[in-house]
């Protein structure tokens, strides 16, 4: 199995690729000005990486309401199920842009959003998490005497 984790944008696109082995490695994010050709970068990145599924992450609010980012999300899921023909998880990605901004200084930040790099750690969150679900680690080996 081969995975993609997706932090959508309507400016960017975050990526990461993750395999049964559990670990989630950011990819370049996708940061092309037009729509049409970030939908065709994802699927040269689905093909050249042979991804078996899709694991986006949906803007849950807070309180555990979806509002309309949910909305554009859900749209975004279902033209990448016709365009693609993979399946499509949806994963809480609340407070991971947060998480992958953090230790980093403002001016750091906005060098590099422009970049896609916050949103592409996003995205190795966002699919980390959906990893850890899928593939829970094995127990901590008992010390020996």
């Amino acid at each position: 199995m081969r995975f993609l984790g997706i932090d959508y944008g309507t400016r960017r696109i975050g990526l990461a690729f993750g395999d049964e082995l559990g670990i989630a490695t950011p990819l370049p994010a996708l940061t092309d000005a037009d729509a049409a050709k970030r939908r065709a970068g994802l699927a040269a990145v689905v093909k050249a990486r042979r991804v078996t599924d899709l694991v986006l992450g949906y803007p849950y609010n807070m309180d555990g309401t979806t509002g309309f980012k949910a909305k554009e999300v859900d749209a975004f899921a279902d033209q990448l199920r016709a365009d693609l023909g993979l399946p499509v998880h949806l994963i809480d990605e609340r407070l991971t842009s947060h998480m992958a901004e953090a230790g980093m200084t403002q001016l750091e930040l906005r060098e590099i959003r422009a970049k896609g790099i916050v949103d592409s750690r996003a995205a190795a969150l966002i699919l980390q998490d959906f990893l850890d679900q899928r593939f829970p680690p094995p127990p901590p080996a008992e010390e020996l005497p």
